[in-house]
């Protein structure tokens, strides 16, 4: 009889790699830099935005503080309501429609212009862009007395040249006046986004259009402006965000008056001057929910583009 031995179990093995971080957290760690600005962006303008919303629920009238009460919608009643605050939303609206498509079109004519190559391209585009990066209170001051000023503007100097009449400018049209100012200013924008638009599109039909024999307006009409219609739409879109909010050249030229005062001067006359901050809060509220509006569309364009350059490539 033999003795027979049998091997002893092998004991498990245990792994030795390192514990991983889970995905949560290393989303986290990639956050992480990112929340000093977010907690500052938050601090700096939806904090405001709350404190103007409660105020704007208040029947506060700075001089007579001790009488502050509670008023529910009462104010945003009054502003839809009073004849003065609705003719400054129609001024507001009037104000930017004129801006934004007169911009559009004339920045759609220099972009076309800058599309094609000719000598000196690069100082012609460096000088149309420079209305854009002055300050528009610098630009308004601008507009009112080197070219408005009906003594020593350049307007009327070269109209006397001529011989022709000596208008007063922000007198008799006061509102064309302050669009003429901003279309100066915001048409170098339009035409950045819109040359943009010109320069991505297909060579290859362009270059088979013309050999197929079609002329340069059918060219624009057929393919230029279709490809160019969400282009129009952003910058129509980002245009009309900052033209709501327009303060600047309306407070210089006309100071609102002659039936210029658009609505964040109606906000700042009812604020500083009526020192009602009830009212003033709930029209700069309505305020903002119509620049909401108006950047949710705008930021839907942006993704549509975004989503035609992916498919293209």
């Amino acid at each position: 009889m033999t003795a027979t031995t049998t091997a002893p179990a092998a004991a498990p093995q245990t792994s030795a790699a390192p514990h991983r971080p889970s995905a949560r957290l290393r989303a986290w760690a990639t956050r992480a830099p990112l929340l000093p600005a977010l907690v500052f962006m938050i601090v700096v303008t939806q904090l405001p935005f709350v404190a103007t919303l409660v105020i704007s629920f208040f029947d506060w009238n700075s001089l007579y503080p001790d009488a502050r009460h509670f008023a529910g919608f009462a104010n945003y009643q009054e502003v839809l309501t009073d004849p003065a605050l609705r003719k400054s939303v129609w001024t507001t609206v009037l104000l930017t429609v004129g801006v934004v498509l007169a911009s559009l079109v004339t920045g759609l004519l220099l972009a076309l212009l800058l599309d094609r190559k000719f000598r000196g391209r690069a100082v012609v585009r460096t000088l149309l862009i420079a209305p854009f990066l002055v300050v528009p209170v610098a630009a308004a001051l601008l507009w009112k007395h080197v070219l408005y000023n009906p003594e020593y503007g350049l307007l009327n100097g070269l109209l006397h040249y001529v011989g022709g009449p000596q208008p007063d400018w922000i007198s008799g049209t006061p509102l064309l006046a302050v669009q003429a100012s901003l279309v100066w200013q915001w048409t170098p924008f339009m035409m950045l986004i819109l040359l943009a638009g010109l320069q991505s599109r297909d060579a290859q039909q362009l270059e088979a259009a013309r050999v197929d024999g079609a002329s340069d307006w059918q060219i624009f009409v057929h393919i230029t402006l279709p490809h160019l219609r969400r282009y129009l739409e952003l910058g129509a879109l980002l245009g009309s965000i900052y033209i709501v909010q327009n303060f600047d050249a309306v407070f210089t030229l006309t100071s609102g008056g002659l039936g210029t005062a658009n609505l964040p001067y109606t906000v700042y006359q009812t604020f500083y001057q009526a020192h009602e901050n009830g009212l003033a809060s709930a029209a700069g509220v309505l305020v903002v929910i119509g620049s909401i509006v108006i950047a949710t569309f705008a930021l839907r364009v942006v993704s549509s583009l975004f989503r035609e350059e992916v498919s293209r490539a």
